[in-house]
């Protein structure tokens, strides 16, 4: 399948082929619901996705590693040099690492700001010495750059019907909002490195400070007072996917399937951790197979739906003016 990707987007050289496949591999193994959604597009376009979000996924593997030998200044050593790295193969369009090769060879196809990747690193940095935010102000100032971005670099890769500048605060929303999502689900492992995400003063509000969440993770002991914190916290979350919502309606048409099965399958993990009364200290959320089936099923019967569509205009003439040749698109 990878092949036929690589190939639909005219990727030929050996070396970035096997670039894109690394890229590949890293959001099958770790990006489980994204990479469900990106099977949905345009076989053309799966590769940029996947550079995009093997890079991205590279730089957090240093950040939140368990790994007992990377201590904090090998940690500091290797995402400076990964940053250097990135600087570099985004000037040249090469480079000696595959997975900053295949997102240089992204971002030089689709026209990505390069400013989007320099503000991801200075997130990813943020996180070696950031613990905790005070508001959801800072929290959103962070997600700009860890999240808001990622958006915004998938934009160029999806399409649009509408000037990018219209859609691209509704991307970055939905980036916001998956990374929200994640943040809930993953409260105790995140509190097992160290870093709290959910807004100190969101907590106080609700009588939590870290120590209590400390408490309630090392003796799986429930409170009632974090319940009603993480509840508020996915209030929020939700209040963001509707932020985000509009955007879905102005990408490409055969683009939104894919978009829109992400949406709904990250939208299911809130429902799950509802469903397990919030134990996120406890336990991870998890969305069953059967339902990320038939939210699949669904987004591939849309892409079917879409592809029939831009053939069927593709076949209509367009109007065209005396003398001028007409016009076929296919979305």
């Amino acid at each position: 399948m990878s092949e036929r990707e690589l190939d639909a987007a005219g990727i030929t050289d050996p070396a970035l082929r096997a670039a894109y496949r690394r890229c590949r591999a890293l959001n099958a193994a770790h990006g489980k619901t994204y990479f469900l959604a990106t099977r949905l597009l345009p076989a053309d376009r799966r590769p940029a996705v996947h550079a995009l979000y093997g890079f991205a996924r590279w730089a957090d593997d240093i950040v939140d590693t368990f790994d007992p030998g990377m201590d904090a200044g090998r940690r500091v050593a290797a995402l400076t040099a990964l940053g250097h790295r990135l600087e570099r193969g985004l000037r040249e369009g090469r480079s000696d690492e595959p997975v900053v090769l295949a997102v240089a060879d992204t971002a030089r196809r689709y026209a990505i700001d390069h400013a989007h990747f320099r503000d991801f690193m200075t997130a990813m940095s943020a996180d070696l010495v950031v613990t905790d935010y005070p508001t959801y102000a800072d929290l959103r100032g962070y997600m700009h750059g860890s999240a808001a971005v990622i958006g915004l670099q998938m934009l160029p890769v999806l399409g649009t019907v509408v000037p990018r500048e219209q859609a691209a605060p509704h991307a970055a929303a939905l980036g916001v909002a998956f990374q929200l999502t994640n943040f809930l689900r993953d409260v105790g492992e995140d509190l097992d490195r160290g870093r709290v995400y959910l807004p100190a003063d969101l907590l106080a509000g609700h009588g939590v400070d870290r120590e209590l969440l400390r408490w309630s993770r090392d003796t799986g002991r429930d409170d009632r007072r974090i319940t009603a914190a993480l509840r508020e916290f996915e209030a929020l979350t939700r209040g963001v996917y509707r932020e985000a919502e509009p955007g879905l309606g102005m990408l490409d048409p055969i683009s939104r399937p894919c978009i829109r099965t992400a949406y709904v399958l990250y939208g299911a993990i809130l429902d799950a951790v509802a469903r397990d009364g919030y134990a996120v200290l406890h336990r991870r959320a998890v969305v069953s197979r059967r339902e990320r089936a038939a939210v699949a099923a669904e987004g591939l019967a849309r892409v079917v739906a879409a592809r029939l569509r831009g053939q069927a205009r593709s076949r209509v003439p367009s109007v065209a003016e005396p003398g001028r040749a007409v016009s076929k698109e296919v979305a």
